[in-house]
């Protein structure tokens, strides 16, 4: 039997079993899908496409079917036991939970070695934030004061974090990483701050109990990574079981994927340079394999050392991503977007309540966040993060008025019992987002530079910590 290796397969050959006019045709089909998914912009561009596309067929002749779909009930039960939720349920409280967990993984990576590990510059988001939170609730109060459709002053509150990213991914290389984190950290705050609201001011009843259930699930994934546990899939049931905890609190269980997020570690094990020297050292394990049983222990080695050689917050996120940028959020968009428009009024109160969430939403907006982050930065408290100026940050500001999901929650909250009230709020929140969306992107475009030199952002914080030292 001989031991000579044989030579590794070219790109171009078909591995057993494959028949090589199929791979071609294959190859070719997906050429374009491939193109257009290495496209800067190509999420925020589906993202969109999706969004006209559930807001054509909510208001169109099939929009029952529209309906039908997101209330077609999905679950299961186990024996006593059952939980059927809609399916829109499913991924607004379920699939966007993995969103929300790689928002937090990002926040989670900057606060330790990124823009907000630095006190001034992580103050600032949280200043933005409530400033974004406060000035859309007075607007909307200044229109409906004395009215029983101030009840809907939390509606323009809330930013959508899917959206407001999908802006951003649009304007492609024009956008530096230091203004993203910006708004994600803003918004994570914004929508922390939109809980609260929620469970303070718009919920009748809390399961106190829900706590001590999260916050099981939370201990459990401390006391695996205590152990050593390295394994993604090992922490996967303590954070379902926060993620039921906060469901059952009565809260938006999004915040359990935030919150397991920010509980990922940020230290490498290995290194890249230890993998390479396991994979040096397993490679030769393999040259020198007589058969498949020799061969194997070798390939684990070298799969865990490449597990290693990264900190997992950095592996999840890259292995996240694609699946967040392609499908989480289209989807998320396609079941959200599809907002029935013939029922809204602009008479009487249902008027204000245009006017109070439009306004609220594309001017409260950014006045607010411009408004606290200049003070806090006025007063030496603050900074902006590091090549980030004004003008990026009016985007920022911008794009942090398209406010979907959470806004609509509210909305169906605060305005139950009074239908005509509930359809114009729907129709503002849509007015307003996009009018948000749109001056964002404009906006962007005048005020981005149209190419950001590579390594910049980093150059510049360099720089700047080390004058600051």
């Amino acid at each position: 039997m001989s031991n000579t290796i044989p030579p590794p397969p070219s790109i171009s050959s078909a591995p057993p079993g494959a028949w090589r006019p199929a791979m071609a045709v294959a190859r070719r089909l997906a050429a374009p899908v491939e193109r257009f998914l290495h496209i800067e912009a190509a999420s925020g561009i589906l993202l969109v496409a999706v969004a006209a596309v559930a807001l054509i067929w909510a208001n169109s002749p099939w929009a029952g079917s529209y309906a039908a779909l997101w209330h077609a009930d999905l679950g299961g039960q186990l024996g006593p036991w059952s939980f059927t939720r809609p399916l829109h349920f499913w991924i607004n409280d379920g699939l966007m939970a993995l969103f929300f967990f790689v928002v937090g993984l990002e926040i989670r990576r900057e606060i330790a070695r990124g823009e907000l590990s630095e006190l001034r510059r992580a103050a600032l988001p949280v200043a933005a934030a409530v400033g974004g939170m406060m000035v859309p609730a007075l607007i909307f109060l200044a229109f409906n004061h004395g009215r029983p459709s101030l009840a809907g002053w939390g509606v323009p509150m809330a930013t959508d974090i899917a959206f407001a990213v999908g802006v951003l991914v649009l304007l492609g290389p024009r956008v530096p990483p230091a203004l993203r984190i910006l708004l994600l950290a803003l918004a994570v705050i914004d929508d922390l701050g939109a809980i609260l609201v929620i469970a303070i001011f718009y919920t009748s009843e809390l399961w106190v109990p829900g706590v001590a259930v999260a916050g099981a699930g939370l201990a459990g994934i401390l006391v695996l990574q205590r152990i050593g546990v390295r394994s993604p899939w090992a922490y996967v049931p303590p954070a379902v079981v926060a993620w039921a905890g906060t469901y059952t609190f009565g809260v938006h269980p999004t915040l359990a994927g935030v919150a397991v997020g920010l509980l990922t570690p940020v230290r490498v094990w290995f290194g890249p340079l230890a993998f390479a020297d396991q994979a040096e050292t397993a490679t030769a394990q393999v040259r020198a394999a007589r058969s498949d049983d020799e061969v194997l222990p070798a390939l684990d080695a070298i799969a865990a050392a490449g597990r290693e050689a990264v900190a997992p917050v950095d592996r999840l996120i890259h292995a996240l991503h694609g699946w967040v940028a392609f499908i989480i959020m289209p989807v998320f968009a396609l079941a959200n977007a599809g907002v029935p428009l013939g029922g809204a009024s602009l008479d009487g109160d249902a008027g204000r309540v245009f006017w109070g969430v439009a306004l609220g939403l594309a001017v409260g907006k950014p006045v607010g966040v411009l408004l606290l982050a200049w003070a806090l930065r006025a007063s030496g408290l603050g900074a902006l993060p590091t090549g980030v100026g004004w003008g990026a940050t009016s985007v920022v500001g911008v794009v942090a008025g398209i406010g979907f999901t959470m806004a609509l929650f509210i909305a169906g909250l605060a305005f139950a019992t009074q239908p005509e009230l509930l359809e114009t709020a729907k129709l503002a929140i849509l007015c307003g987002s996009a009018a948000a969306a749109l001056l964002g992107y404009a906006l962007g475009r005048v005020m981005l530079p149209a190419h950001l030199p590579a390594g910049a952002a980093r150059t510049a914080s360099e720089a700047e910590r080390s004058t600051e030292a």
